[in-house]
């Protein structure tokens, strides 16, 4: 059975939460505790490229057994905590 956007949006979540933490204070996020800003950012860059992957899911237009679930044409309300997450990751590394 084929996952639906909420699934694979909730599959994101983790993600989202990682980054707005790290975003408020990265020395309370007990995942980044003891590593180098540059390790820090390593984690946060992995996370926003999680999400990246799965905002652009979309089935194969060509290929109509593709149940792949449209992430990339859902409502963008659906989204919203996973965008802003990907904006802020990316602002974070770029300031650190």
């Amino acid at each position: 059975m084929a996952q639906t956007v909420t699934e694979c949006l909730a599959a994101g979540s983790d993600s989202v939460t990682l980054i707005n933490s790290i975003n408020t204070d990265a020395s309370a996020e007990s995942a980044v505790a003891g590593k180098t800003q540059a390790e820090i950012n390593e984690v946060v860059q992995r996370n926003v490229d999680h999400l990246s992957i799965i905002l652009l899911y979309a089935p194969d237009a060509e290929d109509a057994s593709d149940d792949t679930p449209n992430v990339a044409g859902a409502a963008s309300s659906k989204k919203t905590t996973h965008v802003a997450a990907v904006t802020t990751g990316t602002d974070y590394i770029a300031a650190n």
